[in-house]
């Protein structure tokens, strides 16, 4: 199957679909592969966030801790692979469901953050965006005995939350608003419960219209905000290749599919066509 997606990259055109199997190679783990977060850990909803100031609390308490990690997280030969096709010219856009900015900080120039992007914060009462490192250092200067008692991180989840004990959380204060003072700040990225923004969307499709074929790279497609890409490219004709261990909700859509760890793959790749 390799010579396969070779030949189909080889014939560009090609739009990115990316999940979260694509940074675990970065030390971020999935959502539902073997070791997934999802088997330890259930995500805060949007409505549940919004929903109660507690909730709030208990996110940016675990957010807080989870971010510092997150942060420091660099993208893995996965993500330069992507990068290098782009450069070549064989992929013309990347879509990706993730929220740890790595694409671009390989270098990958063309990418919808589907999701958003852990980098930011958004204020849902006045819509002001700040940048992440700044609300760290706020959080910081509230909590200042925090850091130093939470020394061990439990666990890492792939929205950048940490596994935290409600002991470890007792006392986190949260900041308001810089603008507006009102306790409504948000990390900018899709929570469960919560639609993806129309532009998002909307680009995505764009992408894909003007594309030959979509390559799908470690996503089980579990979600209707990344299966309906593949969706639409079988139903407009385009080829689909599936690149994820394990299973995924489109492998019946799929013209090409390889059951293979993306760092098997995506080098073996790269060597075929010379970048």
């Amino acid at each position: 199957m390799i010579e396969e997606l070779t030949e189909l990259v080889r014939a560009r055109g090609v739009v990115v679909l990316e999940g979260a199997g694509m940074s675990t190679g970065s030390g971020i783990p999935d959502y539902r592969g073997p070791n997934g977060s999802l088997t330890r850990h259930t995500p805060m909803t949007y409505q549940e966030f919004t929903g109660s100031a507690e909730n709030r609390r208990r996110y940016w308490g675990r957010s807080h801790v989870g971010w510092e990690h997150f942060r420091r997280a660099e993208p893995n030969e996965a993500h330069r692979a992507v990068a290098a096709l782009e450069r070549a010219g064989f992929v013309t856009g990347t879509i990706t469901q993730n929220v740890d900015g790595l694409d671009l900080a390989a270098g990958t120039r063309e990418v919808v953050e589907l999701h958003g992007d852990l980098d930011r914060v958004v204020c849902l009462n006045c819509g002001e965006v700040t940048s992440r490192a700044e609300l760290a250092v706020r959080l910081r200067e509230a909590n200042p005995a925090f850091d130093a008692r939470v020394e061990e991180l439990n666990a890492l989840n792939p929205d950048g939350d940490a596994d935290l004990t409600d002991a470890q959380l007792e006392g986190f204060r949260t900041v308001p608003c810089r603008r507006c003072g009102e306790d409504a700040l948000k990390a900018d990225v899709v929570f469960f419960g919560e639609n993806v923004p129309k532009e998002r969307v909307e680009r995505s499709f764009e992408l894909l219209d003007a594309g030959n074929s979509l390559l799908v790279l470690g996503s089980s497609l579990a979600v209707m905000s990344g299966y309906r890409f593949v969706l639409h490219a079988a139903k407009t004709g385009k080829p689909v290749a599936i690149v994820t261990a394990g299973p995924t909700r489109g492998d019946a859509k799929a013209t090409i599919r390889l059951d293979a760890p993306l760092q098997d793959v995506l080098p073996e790749l790269r060597q075929r066509l010379g970048v």
